[in-house]
């Protein structure tokens, strides 16, 4: 089942055109990145999603409900984190969850119960402090437990990990596998590894477009190897390959790193075995999303 369903969406500003006909589908239970550079269009598209952005044509559908501007009637389907939150900065998290879940009308058992438990998801189960002392992480996390606290089906994340260091980044890359058991996650970034790290399916965005979409597997099968790796025995072994071949480069003592065409590349080979060139390793360099956004976007 696909929970959200996006065709043909368009929107401009002015002149400018930031989305032309973009089609987008996110699997039930997936953790979908949404890719693309700075002011490719991520948040127009989030905000449309939202119901707060009017497009200029095209129809979104969350859970099988058309979105409509201004009704945001299947926004009680999503949770939503910024990519900036703002919070009563006096208040503590229990008591911003608190307010958050009386706001939405839910019971108070229920608030105290679901509070507790994400406040615990996101590591901040014992943290009593106000909220005007955390660090961006931690209004990161408490975010999150926000925004999942109407157990929405659809968790929409803009660019939650871009002003992180990386141990703050890491933070909340496993707060968001964690909370896959929950929801599915729609996860706005230009951070290609922490895609690679947890997300199960993304699209490419550029041009106001869908260039590429597909699993992680899928899309890196179709980019070929981005070269080799050649580790000879001998360092006056990797100076004579590199003599023999421009595609060939030295990156240690006795490790060099290929870059060329496959006749090329049979050459290089040919010639050690001519030559009875002892070889330590030969290893592909396995295709990775950032060599393929840049290839697909340029």
């Amino acid at each position: 089942m696909d929970v959200l369903t996006i065709r043909q969406l368009s929107k401009r500003f002015g002149n400018k055109e930031v989305l032309r006909g973009l089609d987008l589908t996110v699997p039930e239970h997936s953790i979908y990145g949404f890719i693309g550079r700075n002011g490719a269009g991520k948040t127009t598209t989030m905000k449309a999603i939202l119901g707060l952005l009017k497009p200029d044509s095209g129809e979104i559908l969350c859970l099988g409900e058309k979105v409509c501007y201004g009704q945001t009637h299947t926004n009680r389907h999503i949770g939503y984190l910024p990519d900036v939150p703002e919070y009563y900065s006096y208040m503590t998290p229990l008591e911003y969850l608190k307010f958050c879940g009386e706001v939405c009308g839910m019971g108070k058992a229920d608030i105290l119960a679901r509070s507790n438990e994400l406040l615990a998801l996101v590591g901040l189960g014992q943290d009593n402090r106000r909220i005007r002392g955390f660090s961006r992480g931690m209004k990161q996390r408490l975010g999150i437990a926000q925004a999942l606290l109407l157990r929405p089906r659809l968790l929409i994340c803009d660019e939650p990990t871009s002003a992180l260091d990386p141990a703050g980044r890491k933070e909340i890359l496993d707060i968001l596998l964690a909370a896959k058991e929950q929801t599915t996650i729609l996860f706005s970034t230009h951070i290609l590894a922490d895609v690679e790290r947890i997300c199960t399916e993304a699209a490419f965005l550029s041009g106001g477009r869908i260039v590429m979409q597909g699993t992680i597997a899928e899309l890196k099968s179709r980019r070929a190897s981005d070269g080799y790796i050649l580790e000879t025995l001998r360092e006056q072994d990797a100076r004579a390959l590199m003599n023999k071949s421009s595609t060939l480069r030295l990156t240690e003592q006795n490790t060099l790193v290929f870059h060329g065409g496959e006749n090329e590349y049979f050459s290089i080979l040919q010639y050690i075995a001519e030559n009875r060139i002892p070889i330590q390793r030969i290893e592909r360099i396995e295709p990775t999303l950032e060599s393929l956004f840049l290839e697909v976007t340029k």
